[in-house]
């Protein structure tokens, strides 16, 4: 069986700035692949050329392309917003090309950004000064299935001027509430875009204060696109361990290798690239790591010692233990 799959990295067909449905579809007719199975992306950028795809090929998920935009008219929206905005491109870009708009100036000097091709190649949305949290989670026949929560260190827009992108999973048992928040907002949201069966990404912010545990999330979106039941028990339960990541790049100061970062903490995985000739990644990104914890705040006080290890160029962190 053959799986259309693809990334916004891997994958130039999900770039729909650059191919239409017509390229996409010839693109794959073109491999003259006999047995394919199933269509999916792993990032939002190719929902829409797979659901075509889905279409086209008579092949299971969601295939109807329409739902999968939910566009207004720009002018209007704008008009609705509170007094700062934020602008980035409609398919996202890994914050780049995103402005907060304080001012008409800023305004003209975010939209300067774009092609102006299109009148649907930018979004804007309220700007919220507060913490960000992300919900992923398991849609299925209507309802939430499955969810986990987690937390950004720093927000990616911050990240893309200079700071180094990191989120953990939070403990359902410290934030009970919160998740009973998220959880709400997130059936009201689906249910309101009519979501077909899907894996999900949720992104809001808290006025109180991703990364996933216990599901494989790319196995049940495989599941999904074949038109599979889930077989797996989703268990939303309290996790053995707290897992989190770092994207690690160059410091500003100084320089850090491979080896500086393992002599300094515990990693579960660590991949660093000291090269010049390393090309930079999302966010500045020339590495990363993933570290653990039995305990949540543990494993956030592990991860901002790291971050700081990063940004300053060496230095030690705070031993580095976990539990």
């Amino acid at each position: 069986m053959t799986y259309i799959t693809g990334s916004a990295s891997a994958f130039p067909w999900n770039d729909v700035h650059r191919f239409g449905p017509q390229e996409i579809l010839r693109a794959v007719l073109a491999a003259q692949w006999d047995d394919i199975a199933g269509v999916l992306t792993v990032h939002g950028m190719g929902v829409f050329g797979a659901a075509y795809l889905r279409q086209q090929l008579n092949l299971p998920g969601n295939t109807d392309s329409g739902t999968t935009l939910r566009f207004r008219v720009f002018k209007d929206l704008v008009d609705d917003l509170v007094e700062d905005f934020v602008v980035k491109p409609a398919t996202g870009a890994g914050a780049l090309r995103t402005a907060i708009v304080r001012s008409p100036e800023g305004y003209e000097r975010a939209l300067a950004l774009f092609t102006g091709r299109s009148d649907v190649e930018v979004v804007a949305e309220s700007f919220v000064d507060a913490p960000e949290v992300h919900i992923d989670g398991v849609w299925r026949n209507g309802d939430l299935r499955w969810s986990s929560m987690s937390r950004n260190h720093t927000s990616p827009l911050s990240a893309v001027q200079g700071g180094v992108l990191a989120a953990h999973i939070l403990d359902r048992r410290r934030y009970a509430t919160l998740f009973q928040q998220a959880e709400t907002l997130a059936r009201q949201a689906l249910a309101n875009l009519d979501a077909p069966d899907c894996v999900f990404h949720l992104e809001a912010f808290t006025e109180d204060a991703g990364l996933t545990f216990g599901v494989d999330l790319f196995d049940i979106e495989i599941s999904l696109a074949l038109g599979e039941e889930l077989t797996e028990p989703l268990n939303s339960g309290h996790p053995d361990r707290f897992y989190g990541y770092i994207l690690l790049r160059r410091p500003k100061n100084g320089s850090l290798t491979h080896q500086d970062f393992e002599r300094n903490a515990r990693f579960d995985e660590i991949h660093y690239s000291s090269s010049p000739d390393t090309p930079l990644g999302p966010y500045g990104r020339v590495g990363q790591a993933i570290v653990s914890d039995r305990d949540e705040l543990k494993l956030q006080q592990t991860i901002e010692d790291i971050v700081r290890f990063n940004e300053s160029g060496g230095g030690l962190v705070g031993g580095g233990q976990r539990s």
